[in-house]
């Protein structure tokens, strides 16, 4: 079974976007592209983030 962990090897803050990637089998470029667009739109991304990289447990 796949979990959701969040991946600090190649991360770049939390490892958030490297786990998502890792977990959806997509290219984590892909994933930190779409975080910044979020992010840069009116901070509509930042919370999420921060609250994944609370909730989320390190792999």
């Amino acid at each position: 079974m796949k979990r959701l962990y969040r991946i600090r090897n190649g991360s770049m803050i939390a490892g958030v976007c490297t786990g998502i990637a890792a977990y959806f089998d997509v290219d984590v470029n892909i994933v930190r592209i779409a975080a910044v667009i979020l992010a840069c739109m009116g901070g509509i991304g930042v919370i999420p983030y921060i609250v994944a990289a609370l909730i989320i447990p390190e792999g």
